[in-house]
């Protein structure tokens, strides 16, 4: 690919049929762009079949030893019948490349939300998740990262206070309310924690409700930690509402696997990791310009001043004890 101003200039509609084409398939010219901003995703026609979802990894992102090792973990799921959307084999290969990018092709699967406020639904989901950790624990990552507050914590901070994005009256806030949350934080992230394979971004966008089943329909963000990271994304509401959604979706975990409740600490630092992480995520992707036009909110004076509420807001929630399993 050659030099552009952002890493995705070149992906013209032309260049998403050549790619797919290049699987030995043919398009029937329909695209369809999916709500994706860290990769490029796009439901593509294809003559007298199903359309299929071609997802275009954002270069330089990852290794393709790292994104064969999520298809590898994806495939090993799907083999073990977890409903998981994995990536389409052709000639033994998922990681195909042409035109300079590198992609994959998935079946196209519709579905509805899972809804986190639905017992039942928060049941099947950890059970799910219960299976999807007991193959996670079975054998560790080589290639995917780890959860480590170095990455999601310190180096966010350092890439926003190095760049330009704070205005000067907000400097001093951010860094110094970033600066005490580390210092709490990290005496917990240097416990050794039991570790494994993990979806990695259990959020509600990266499921579907199809057959009375979640499915689990992107593994994009497939990581080495603990449980909970798996976990504390699905509860929310105060203490008392998200007390009972815990205990939900840990009954149904522990069909298929145990829980260490030692790790319920975490669930306040890593919600702070997050938000950190978001941040200068953002930051860094700001000269795409999907970014200025899907989130035209930040980097504003307001985005900031609300951003160093939230990590205040969360800093108190740090000397809150952490959640029991059971206590409703």
């Amino acid at each position: 690919m050659s030099q552009s101003h952002h890493p995705y200039e070149a992906l013209t509609p032309d260049t998403v049929i050549d790619c797919v084409e290049s699987a030995g398939l043919i398009s029937d010219a329909r695209i369809f762009p999916l709500n994706s901003y860290e990769n490029r995703v796009y439901q593509v026609g294809i003559e007298d079949a199903e359309p299929l979802i071609a997802k275009f990894y954002r270069p330089g992102r990852w290794t393709d030893a790292q994104i064969l090792e999520e298809h590898q973990f994806t495939l090993e799921l799907a083999a073990a019948e977890i409903p998981v959307v994995a990536p389409l084999q052709f000639d033994g290969r998922t990681l195909m490349e042409a035109q300079g990018f590198r992609f994959a092709l998935f079946p196209r699967r519709g579905g509805r939300q899972v809804e986190l406020d639905n017992f039942d639904h928060l049941e099947q989901v950890g059970t799910m998740l219960g299976r999807i950790h007991a193959i996670g624990g079975a054998k560790p990552f080589e290639f995917r990262p780890a959860l480590t507050l170095q990455h999601f914590a310190i180096d966010s901070r350092e890439f926003i206070l190095a760049g330009d994005f704070l205005p000067r009256e907000n400097r001093d806030a951010y860094a110094s309310v970033t600066a005490h949350i580390i210092e709490q934080i990290a005496p917990l992230f240097e416990r050794d924690w039991q570790t494994l394979r993990l979806h990695g971004d259990c959020h509600s966008g990266n499921f579907l409700w199809r057959d009375d089943t979640p499915w689990f329909v992107d593994l994009d963000d497939c990581l080495t930690g603990p449980a909970i990271q798996d976990i504390w994304m699905l509860i929310s509401g105060n203490r008392a509402e998200q007390t009972a959604y815990l205990d939900a979706v840990i009954e149904g975990y522990e069909t298929f696997a145990s829980f260490d409740p030692q790790q319920l600490q975490l669930i306040e630092p890593l919600r702070c990791l997050r938000q950190m992480h978001h941040a200068a995520w953002l930051a860094r992707r700001w000269q795409d310009p999907a970014f200025p036009l899907a989130f035209p909110w930040f980097n504003t004076p307001r985005y900031w001043a609300e951003h160093i509420l939230a990590l205040r807001e969360q800093q108190s929630a740090l000397q809150e004890p952490p959640l029991t399993l059971g206590a409703v």
